[in-house]
């Protein structure tokens, strides 16, 4: 059963590929795949117990693969020395616009939702 949830996830990550190959759209194939594999799942095509028993070993295993990433941060620990107060400040600042975009793009979803148009009233 986990070789074939594998091969589920696989074929839309595939996918992913073939789309980025043939269109040149400068998105990692790896977000196509995802946005793919949700549509597909929005829609029902694919069914959660398709791929939930990989899906929930992933997630739980998700802080393993930042393991490389982190490793190769450390190899510029020169680089980030000379560049900490940029870096801290555009990772603040980004998280600041990330969260109030997230938050105005609720709000307006849940007007437009809910019948009271774009004004709110």
């Amino acid at each position: 059963m986990v070789i074939l949830q594998l091969a589920v996830i696989f074929v839309f990550l595939a996918a992913g590929e073939l789309i980025v190959w043939a269109t040149g759209v400068p998105v990692p194939s790896s977000i196509i795949g995802m946005l793919l594999l949700t549509l597909s799942l929005q829609t029902g095509i694919v069914k959660p117990r398709h791929v939930e028993g990989v899906a929930d070993f992933l997630v739980a295993n998700l802080g393993f693969f930042f393991v490389p990433a982190g490793v190769a941060l450390m190899s510029c620990l020169d680089l980030i020395k000379g560049q900490w107060v940029a870096i801290v400040l555009s990772a603040g600042l980004s998280t600041v616009i990330v969260i109030a975009v997230t938050g105005l793009i609720h709000q307006f979803a849940r007007r437009r939702v809910h019948g009271h148009g774009v004004s709110g009233k």
